[in-house]
């Protein structure tokens, strides 16, 4: 089996991979002082209290975009599981041509959720929204050439600025609001968080159809922790939470003969 790691800013998001299928989802809350005995034994816990065999697991994959966790989640793969992670970053095969200025400055996350896209639809032009801490859009060609994208705040960034900032405005429920004219100070949130960020999805992604891909329209793909709430939007083609799985999982076996650490 192989598990994959993706270290969010807000959570590490965990998948067990057996014969190619994902037939394990966990996820714990980033904790940048969290040490490898603690991720070990977390992660082990986890395998072990959801049915599986925890010494069965024959690989690791691992991407990150928070450097401060790297060094403990490392650890704790080679302590508690006696296997040398396979580590999602520059250098290594993705099956990508990376278009963006700064190559290296691409997030592991991005870079695996085209990897992802890819997969599921060969051939496509791609735009996939990941709305998470930050929500991000990936533009990825058909001839799979990672063409860049946007990035803004997330939803939950977003309510903790009006939280910290102001100085009645309550923390609410990120939820899909029943209208769009809240009739509390708590429903008004709501509506603005969601429909700020519907919005901008249909605009990001009009946008970014016309200035890259005018003769064969993108395939839209969402992905994320936030995603489910866009479900009945009508703006995406799949919705697809656990996508940033499936590129740690393909980039991981692209790159099985390579020992990078």
């Amino acid at each position: 089996m192989v598990l994959c790691i993706d270290a969010g800013n807000s959570q590490i998001f965990c998948g067990l991979y057996r014969e190619g299928e994902l037939v394990l989802q966990f996820r714990k809350v980033s904790d940048q002082m969290v040490s490898s005995d603690e991720m070990g034994l977390f992660l082990r816990s986890a395998i072990r209290e959801n049915g599986f065999d925890p010494d069965a697991v024959s690989a690791i994959a691992y991407g990150s975009v928070v450097p401060d966790l790297n060094h403990a989640m490392i650890n704790s793969c080679r302590r508690y599981f006696r296997q040398e992670p396979f580590v999602l970053r520059s250098g290594v095969k993705t099956g990508l041509k990376i278009a963006y200025k700064n190559p290296q400055s691409v997030g592991a996350d991005r870079i695996a959720n085209a990897i992802g896209g890819t997969r599921r639809y060969p051939g496509e032009n791609l735009i996939i929204a990941d709305f998470g801490t930050a929500t991000t859009y990936d533009v990825v060609s058909a001839g799979k050439v990672y063409l860049g994208g946007v990035i803004l705040p997330g939803l939950r960034l977003s309510m903790q600025a009006l939280e910290e900032h102001t100085a009645k405005l309550p923390k609410v429920e990120i939820v899909q609001p029943a209208r769009v004219c809240g009739q509390t100070t708590e429903e008004s949130i709501q509506s603005g968080l969601y429909y700020s960020n519907l919005g901008a999805a249909r605009e990001i992604v009009s946008r970014l159809t016309r200035e890259n891909f005018r003769d064969k329209p993108p395939k839209v793909l969402a992905t994320g922790g936030f995603s489910s709430l866009f479900w009945d939007a009508g703006l995406f083609d799949e919705i697809i939470p656990d996508l940033v799985l499936e590129g740690i999982f393909h980039a991981q076996q692209m790159n099985r003969q390579v020992n990078l650490l």
